[in-house]
């Protein structure tokens, strides 16, 4: 398995592509410039089978559409996002004087556990507060968990967008995240990837685990 990040759009958002042997592939969170996902993947020669969205704020889903109408592939967000995608006083782009919409996803996450993507296997953890339905999807078989923008290198979420919540954010960094394997790479939605073990060890915001 494989994996590339490219960073996109106003606010540096980390949309991530990944791929197996058999150039399968995932976009995750394509967040703008869609030319240059669509080019990434065109030249890796991956075949993408699916959007995977942590979440549906603005800067995670401005290349949605484009993404899925290149390949007439299907977009995932979590039930409690559902209209997100619409409507922009939700997904935050309102807030900062730009209307930034999708079409609704094509299929919604309701529930934990295992999500099979042609011959891809994730398994899919609610990690919310950053926003209501944030997801994070772990990777077992290369000990690596895309965590959207629940937790970073030194820093965990905002929350004070439409549905944030810090003491649940923590909860869920704490219950889902840090119960992973100390070596999982973290790939978050903005900033350089991390590993469980070194946020246990020195993010100021888990201080209290």
């Amino acid at each position: 398995m494989k994996w590339e990040r490219l960073t996109v759009g106003p606010v540096q958002e980390n949309t991530y592509v990944l791929w197996n042997e058999k150039k399968e592939g995932i976009i995750f969170d394509p967040g703008g410039e869609s030319k240059k996902i669509i080019s990434l993947v065109e030249k890796r020669g991956v075949k993408p089978l699916a959007v995977l969205l942590t979440h549906a704020h603005f800067d995670h889903i401005g290349a949605v559409d484009d993404v899925r109408g290149k390949w007439q592939i299907p977009v995932y967000v979590h039930k409690k996002e559902k209209d997100w995608l619409e409507d922009p006083n939700k997904n935050g782009s309102a807030h900062f004087m730009q209307d930034i919409t999708a079409k609704k996803a094509d299929h919604l996450i309701t529930e934990e556990g295992e999500l099979q993507i042609g011959s891809i296997s994730l398994q899919v953890l609610e990690t919310p507060g950053h926003s209501p339905g944030s997801v994070s999807y772990y990777v077992s078989s290369m000990e690596t968990v895309f965590s959207g923008d629940a937790l970073f290198a030194g820093s965990i979420g905002r929350t004070d967008l439409y549905g944030g919540n810090q003491e649940l954010l923590l909860k869920s960094i704490h219950d889902k995240l840090l119960n992973l394997p100390e070596e999982t790479m973290v790939l978050s939605g903005h900033g350089p990837e991390t590993a469980i073990g070194a946020e246990m060890d020195s993010n100021p915001f888990l201080s209290g685990f």
